[in-house]
Formats: structure tokens, C-alpha cells, sequence
């Protein structure tokens, strides 16, 4: 089960588990678009492999499968 991360690993952006704004890579890597398309070239500074937007948890699922509280942040890996 993907656990849906709380941010973006390059500019620390909020990414809810409704964003649409959130892109993970195979490894479930996860950055914002604006980062993916500006900053990183859409190619993850981590393993190399591209980007997906990450699918939205319905709500109602939520409940029983909370999404990650962990917050990743690695701005040094995004320059």
C-alpha cells in the first residue's frame, strides 16, 4: 500500500492525500509537480526513474489507511 507522504521531498510543499499536485517515482519518492517539472528535470534525484501522479486514497478509506505523518526533506538532493 503506497503510503502517501506529506510533502515534497525538494521544497517541503504540503501535499495532502487529495493533492493533485503530488508525483512519486517508482520507490514512492514523492515531490510536487512544480519541482518534478522545474528543479528536477522529471527524473528523481534518488534512483533515477520518472515520475506518476500519486493516486488519490479515497476519503472515506482514510480512516482505516491513514497516509504517512513522516516528512521527508531533502532540498540538498533538488539544486
Amino acid at each position: 500500500m503506497l503510503e502517501l507522504k506529506p510533502n515534497c521531498e525538494c521544497c517541503d510543499k504540503d501535499l495532502p492525500p487529495s493533492s493533485e499536485e503530488a508525483l512519486i517515482c517508482t520507490f514512492e519518492c514523492t515531490f510536487c509537480k512544480d519541482c518534478v517539472e522545474t528543479k528536477l528535470n522529471g527524473i528523481c534525484p534518488n534512483c533515477g526513474g520518472n515520475f506518476m501522479p500519486r493516486p488519490i486514497r479515497p476519503a472515506q478509506l482514510l480512516e482505516k489507511y491513514p497516509a504517512s505523518v513522516k516528512r521527508v526533506f531533502k532540498p540538498d538532493g533538488c539544486t
